[in-house]
């Protein structure tokens, strides 16, 4: 009896699928376009897209106004730059791309670079491409042992190694090894593809229970080539690119076979190597070994792809019930579906019953299976948040300011909901700004870029602060070409000091220096304006070199000096207030900011020694203006005027003088005195 066994990992990879589907999107749209190189490395999928309109081409034979796909295994640098005036779509893989990365950083860092895998693959040609210094590819043994050979007297020279994503896991173990004896600065990077570690590990345990393994793929793929160098060690292994090479291998004598594909092998042509498989088994009246029942070959694939519930699988699911706490959904399995409610979404706010509904057709993933129970585990916000992965990859490529709302305070930093999925923002990104209380932003909308991507754990980390430094940069462009003396803005009060008062104008500060602030003499800022204050101000100056600004905030028709001019005039008598005494006289206020002089002769309508004899500070006193000079801020004030104007007190009527006539008379009396 004949049992045929997928590995469930076989087929398209994430990198893969995204650039496959891609570019036949691209194709559908009628879309003038051509892949830079085979899209990948099978021969079936890029005749279909030949026959589609999309050829691949060397970067010679690029016309004027064609889109460039960039595929999956990417390019270097100097690429992108040749290729200016293009319209370029990327498909590079997130894994790819993440050594491109390191080695560009390990370089500008002035380390040499070692590349684990092929010399000739374009992958590796495109990491070289990233490297600002020295960069090395060797594929095996031989190609490290000559590589070592010539550095041999450079063993502390720093060294950084990074490995082909589809390299062999053993392999790249016992290289580490090797170098480690001979390198002691050197920083190793696991950059192998977790979706080509799993592949490996699953095909070689296949192959260990397997009396002939089938390994279907593209010839130039190097992940497939490393499958069927794996699968040999332990059985018979055919290579084959598609059904039709079947026929030159013998595989009835066979009673366990294993099959398994490259990353780059559509499902498809899986389908039809096991459906001819199926074909020959059944010519020679073979029977096909299940588990559970005998099966014809079409329905032990279905249910090989589609019917088998593993964790990790993603599935459609009806929506049967609806309940407070959880779901419970039909996947078309013997088992019963749940939705527990934390995993439906991470949105806080989520509403099952307004959201869910009975009969609703959902994406899920599995989380566990348990058949003994009868029971299947799932996750809506799994599924969600790995469909809004794609998305975050993008935006992290093309610099896309995404759009979220912060959910949750964590060590470190704060988690922001996005497309179904929570970045993480450390603290010191959150804002432009140090916030002392990151529970603040809870359940605010919050502007971000993605700075990271962790493609092993997928999760990625973002900036606020990116994206309000980005703003406040466009601001202060802005400002800088619009900026003129004279011009009035309203703006923030940031900060304060000693010596004046500094206003956010949108993006650059200006300075209010404390003279500016009032008319009257102040001690501090903090008199006239607070932090948070919204204030009217006026370009003052400019230093453009410098990039500062100083600000006027007194305006003209509060100086006190034209409030003067305006209500008081020469010779009118005022109420004024006494503020300091000198020896030649006192000092009086007329109104803030305007003071005038009592000389020491205006004080009183007499002769005085001293001042304080008749005044003190805090008297309140009727003075007359007798002189204002506007030029000099000179005001001359008189007590003794309004002391003169003052109506004088009624004359005492005089009385009768005795006239001379009138003395001689009374002397004519007297003895011996003669009047003349």
């Amino acid at each position: 009896m004949k049992e045929i066994r997928l590995a469930e990992t076989a087929g398209f990879c994430f990198g893969v699928n995204r650039a496959v589907n891609k570019t036949f999107e691209i194709a559908q749209s009628g879309e003038k376009a051509a892949t830079l190189g085979p899209i990948i490395h099978n021969p079936e999928v890029v005749d279909r897209l030949r026959r589609q309109g999309i050829r691949d081409k060397s970067l010679s034979e690029i016309e004027e106004g064609e889109t460039v796909i960039i595929r999956s295994h990417g390019v270097g640098k100097s690429v992108y730059e040749m290729l200016k005036g293009h319209k370029i779509v990327d498909c590079t893989c997130p894994f790819v791309e993440k050594i491109h990365r390191i080695v560009a950083e390990e370089s500008q860092k002035g380390r040499d670079i070692l590349i684990i895998g092929d010399p000739s693959h374009p992958e590796v040609q495109g990491i070289m491409g990233h490297a600002s210094g020295k960069a090395t590819a060797v594929e095996d043994e031989k190609g490290l042992s000559d590589f070592l050979r010539k550095e041999s007297e450079n063993g502390e020279k720093p060294l950084s190694v990074v490995v082909q994503t589809t390299f062999q896991k053993k392999g790249w173990i016992k290289f580490q090894q090797i170098i480690k004896k001979l390198y002691t600065n050197v920083s190793f990077f696991d950059t192998i593809c977790n979706a080509t570690a799993c592949r490996q590990d699953e095909a070689e345990e296949l192959a260990k229970e397997s009396d002939l393994m089938v390994v279907i793929g593209g010839k130039s793929s190097s992940n497939t080539q490393k499958l069927y160098q794996i699968c040999r060690q332990y059985c018979e292994t055919i290579f084959i690119e598609n059904k039709t090479e079947l026929d030159n291998y013998p595989i009835l004598r066979h009673n366990r076979i294993g099959v398994t594909a490259g990353a780059s092998t559509p499902a498809d042509i899986i389908k039809e190597v096991l459906n001819t498989m199926s074909e020959i088994l059944e010519k020679q009246g073979e029977e096909l070994e299940t588990k559970e029942e005998e099966l014809d070959f079409a329905q032990l694939l279905e249910q090989s792809l589609n019917e088998k519930l593993y964790t990790g699988k993603k599935v459609k699911g009806i929506v049967t019930t609806v309940a407070p706490n959880e779901i419970h959904v039909d996947v078309g399995a013997k088992q019963a579906g749940i939705v527990p409610a934390s995993e439906l979404s991470d949105d806080p706010n989520f509403d099952i019953a307004a959201n869910i509904h009975v009969n609703d057709e959902i994406d899920l993933i599995v989380l566990k299976v348990n058949d003994q129970e009868g029971i299947v585990t799932l996750s809506k916000k799994r599924c969600d948040a790995e469909r809004g992965y794609e998305e975050i990859c993008k935006a992290y490529e093309d610099g896309t300011v995404l759009t979220g709302v912060v959910t949750d305070v964590v060590k470190g930093g704060i988690l922001v909901l996005c497309n179904n999925m929570k970045i993480f923002v450390p603290s010191s990104l959150a804002s432009d700004r140090r916030v002392e209380d990151l529970s603040t932003l809870l359940k605010k909308e919050v502007q971000f870029k993605v700075i990271e991507i962790n493609e092993r754990r997928r999760r990625a980390v973002g900036s606020i602060r990116a994206v309000l430094n980005e703003a406040k940069k466009a601001k202060q462009e802005a400002f800088w070409n619009e900026v003129e003396i004279g011009k009035v803005y309203h703006g923030e009060v940031k900060s304060i000091t000693s010596y004046g008062a500094f206003v956010d104008l949108g993006g650059v500060d200006g300075m209010i220096h404390i003279t500016e602030l009032s008319w009257t003499r102040i001690k501090s800022p903090e008199e006239v304006v607070k932090i948070g204050d919204t204030v009217e101000v006026y370009i003052k100056d400019i230093d453009t070199e410098k990039k500062k600004i100083s600000l006027g905030y007194k305006k003209s028709e509060d100086n006190p000096w034209e409030i003067f001019k305006r209500d008081f005039a020469v010779d009118s008598i005022v109420p004024v207030k006494i503020v300091s005494i000198t020896s030649f006289g006192a000092f009086a206020q007329i109104i803030p900011g305007v003071d005038g002089l009592i000389h020491i002769s205006q004080i009183a309508n007499r002769r005085i020694d001293k001042v304080s004899d008749v005044l003190k500070v805090g008297d309140v006193v009727d003075a007359k203006i007798i002189d204002v000079d506007y030029e000099k801020k000179k005001v001359s004030l008189s007590i003794r005027a309004t002391l003169e104007e003052e109506k004088p007190a009624p004359e005492k009527e005089p009385e009768e003088e005795e006239t001379v006539s009138d003395y001689a008379a009374d002397l004519e009396g007297i003895e011996g005195v003669t009047v003349e």
